[in-house]
């Protein structure tokens, strides 16, 4: 059976082998005395086709009206009620479907409380008293931010803050790092309201 298979295999890529060498490019028999012209030859220039039935025709604009000559000098109330009267009025109102669904989005943020953002890895090893220490250094000079001790075994970590933006949370580590030089930002889920 192996031995069929492979004969059938021969013959029918025989052909295609012979195929592939007649359209093969000759291989040159003598090289060249001159090197070879690498550099791009400018081809004619190929007239552009008309694109002028495709592009928008605009009417001219028209001059606007000469206005006439005042009598008296405007003083600065008349020149604001002026331009209050040639406010534009909006067209766009807020209607009764989108109000609802406004109060629908709303209530719907109103309970997400996790987003993606960042804290700040203070600590991470192996003693917990070295984690607590800094995590009171940190409460001492800085109270209002979240601190968040994890232990998974064998590690301690201690993360500072809840920050939604990188921004926010590199102008945090700028203060974390007086305290801990090795303290770096670590993308993950945050609280979104902390107070209830």
């Amino acid at each position: 059976m192996n031995l069929r298979f492979r004969n059938a295999v021969l013959l029918l890529g025989l052909p295609l082998l012979a195929a592939c060498a007649a359209t093969a490019p000759a291989a040159p028999t003598t090289r060249a005395a001159t090197p070879v012209d690498t550099t791009r030859k400018t081809v004619g220039v190929v007239p552009a086709e008309d694109l002028t039935k495709y592009r928008p025709a605009f009417p001219a604009p028209t001059a606007p009206a000469a206005p006439a000559p005042a009598l008296a000098p405007k003083t600065a109330t008349a020149l604001a009620s002026a331009a209050k009267a040639a406010a534009p009025v909006p067209t766009n109102h807020v209607n009764a479907q989108m109000e609802q669904r406004l109060r629908d989005q709303a209530y719907t943020n109103q309970n997400v409380k996790y987003t993606s953002g960042y804290r700040i890895k203070a600590y991470s090893g192996f003693e917990r008293e070295q984690a607590m220490s800094v995590r009171r250094q940190v409460i001492a000079r800085y109270p209002d931010e979240t601190d968040y001790l994890t232990f998974k075994q064998p590690v301690y970590r201690l993360y500072i803050g809840d920050y939604t933006t990188k921004l926010d949370a590199a102008r945090g580590l700028a203060r974390v790092r007086q305290f801990v030089p090795k303290a770096e930002l670590e993308p993950m889920q945050v609280l979104l309201n902390k107070t209830p």
